[in-house]
C-alpha cells in the first residue's frame, strides 16, 4: 500500500506500508508525524503559518480518535471527504491513474520492484500535471456539491 501526500508543486511525502504492517490508526499517526517533518524540511515556505491542510478519505484509521488528536495538536486541517463520492479522492482519479498507466501489463517479481517502479513514476510527474490536477479536483468538488454529496459519475456533469 502506498500513502502519498502532494500539492500543486509535486509530491511532499510518500511511503509504503510494510507488507507485515496494518495501516491502522497508530501507523497513520506515525505517517502524519513524518509528513509534518517532511513539509517542514522540504517545503519550509508552506510551513510558515504552521498549518497544514490535508485531504484524506474516510478510512477508519483516518477517522480514529488518535488521529483526530494528532491532527488537532499539530494544527492540521482536514478537508472533509463526502462518504459517497469515491471520484473525489485525489489518489484515485489522478495519482493511481498515472501509476497504473506505466505499470499495466508488467510483471514484477518482488514487492521492492513494484515500490521502485512506483517511485520512479511518481518522480517523473511534471509540476504542470499536479497544477492541472488541482483545477480538475476543484471541478469535481463543484460537481459533488451540486450532487449534494451523493455519488456522481466522472466530473459531476461539468
Amino acid at each position: 500500500m502506498l500513502i502519498c501526500f502532494f500539492h500543486q508543486e509535486g509530491i511532499v511525502h510518500r511511503e509504503f506500508v510494510p507488507p507485515e504492517m496494518m495501516a491502522n490508526a497508530d501507523f497513520y499517526c506515525d505517517v502524519l508525524r513524518r509528513l509534518r517533518e517532511n513539509v517542514w524540511r522540504k517545503r519550509p515556505q508552506k510551513w510558515q503559518n504552521q498549518n497544514l491542510i490535508i485531504h484524506h478519505n474516510n478510512a477508519p484509521a483516518h477517522r480514529s480518535f488518535k488521529v483526530l488528536q494528532i491532527l488537532a495538536k499539530n494544527n492540521m486541517t482536514v478537508i472533509p471527504h463526502p462518504p459517497y463520492s469515491p471520484d473525489i479522492a485525489p489518489c484515485h482519479f489522478f495519482l493511481f491513474t498515472k501509476l497504473k498507466f506505466w505499470m499495466k501489463g508488467r510483471r514484477f517479481d518482488t514487492i521492492e520492484e513494484i515500490q521502485e517502479k512506483s517511485q520512479r513514476v511518481l518522480d517523473t510527474i511534471p509540476k504542470r500535471d499536479f497544477q492541472g490536477f488541482f483545477q480538475a479536483w476543484q471541478k469535481r468538488w463543484d460537481g459533488c456539491i451540486r450532487a449534494k454529496g451523493e455519488y456522481f459519475e466522472g466530473d459531476g456533469g461539468i
